[in-house]
């Protein structure tokens, strides 16, 4: 919910030739918050772990298990990547509650650059464990002539990624802003409850396409290679 006076993802200040938005700024504090954050929080791990310390395990150890359900031989490769765009997202989101800010995922050219972070971070894992002609090789199957509808999809499906959270984030608080301009602060809490409900399934959502991308891009030389061990007994 963006309160009045809220800084605005569009507001800009000059410093030299430089000019800095309201949404970067934003995103640095949340880089920097988090930042903060994971160094307090793993400063002072014990093999008998405190009730935070639990919580902390807890949430990593979800993480861990998703990425394994779907792509269990690289969990290691992929979580760091998977893991910080799901806790950077969700952070994101969560702060249009906060009188005063915004969602910095309501600005298009986050989302576009979370989304390109994406694309290059598809063909880096890919080059990277299944090197350039293994990798490359699967833009030509099962013929040649799927060459440009690998590229055309592969475009399509970053422009989807990042239009899908700005314009969720975004419609989401400006409903939430005309909600209360209309009824007032008689229902802050389902209008807050809600702006919860889908900032945490937005992160969900871009962070589980984006290992399926990766999924896909790592797995098509495998399954070309082993097929035998993909196929059901």
């Amino acid at each position: 919910m963006r309160a009045p006076g809220s800084v605005l993802p569009y507001a800009q200040w000059h410093l030299g030739p430089l000019t800095v938005t309201g949404t970067a700024v934003t995103s640095l504090g949340i880089v920097l918050a988090l930042s903060a954050v994971s160094r307090l929080a793993t400063r002072r791990l014990k093999l008998e772990p405190g009730s935070w310390q639990v919580v902390l395990e807890g949430v990593v150890s979800l993480i861990e298990e998703t990425i394994r359900a779907v792509l269990p031989d690289h969990v290691g490769e992929v979580m760091p990547l998977v893991a910080s765009l799901w806790i950077y997202i969700l952070v994101a989101n969560l702060l249009g509650i906060v009188p005063g800010l915004h969602s910095p995922t309501s600005d298009l050219s986050l989302t576009a650059g979370l989304a390109m972070l994406v694309f290059l971070s598809v063909h880096w894992y890919g080059l990277r464990i299944q090197g350039l002609r293994g990798y490359l090789g699967h833009y030509l199957r099962p013929t040649p002539l799927m060459l440009p509808f690998h590229v055309l999809s592969e475009l399509t499906r970053t422009l989807a990624l990042a239009v899908r959270l700005f314009g969720n984030i975004m419609s989401l608080e400006m409903t939430a802003m005309i909600v209360l301009l209309v009824a007032g602060f008689l229902v802050p809490v389902p209008v807050l409850m809600l702006h919860i409900v889908e900032a945490v399934v937005q992160a969900y959502i871009f962070g589980m396409l984006a290992l399926i991308y990766i999924a896909g891009g790592i797995q098509s030389q495998e399954q070309r290679e082993n097929p035998q061990e993909r196929s059901p007994s």
